[in-house]
């Protein structure tokens, strides 16, 4: 029984230190986002698709063997 008391206080102590840091240490936000800076829309709009390098890929997910 003391075993599930020592259980039940280090979960207590991790959920108050969780806590804790959220409080002196709450997440930052993103400078672009906060700022408004950046449309995503436009970006894609603006990219040249055949300006855009690609990459040949030999894909051989679905090749079975004869026999």
């Amino acid at each position: 029984m003391r075993a599930h008391h020592h259980v039940i206080a280090v979960a207590a102590v991790l959920v108050i230190g969780l806590g804790a840091k959220q409080y002196f240490f709450p997440p930052e936000i993103a400078h672009a986002i906060s700022s408004g800076g950046v449309n995503v829309l436009q970006i894609q709009r603006d990219v040249n698709m055949q300006a855009v390098p690609t990459q040949k890929l030999h894909d051989m997910t679905f090749v079975f063997d004869s026999e």
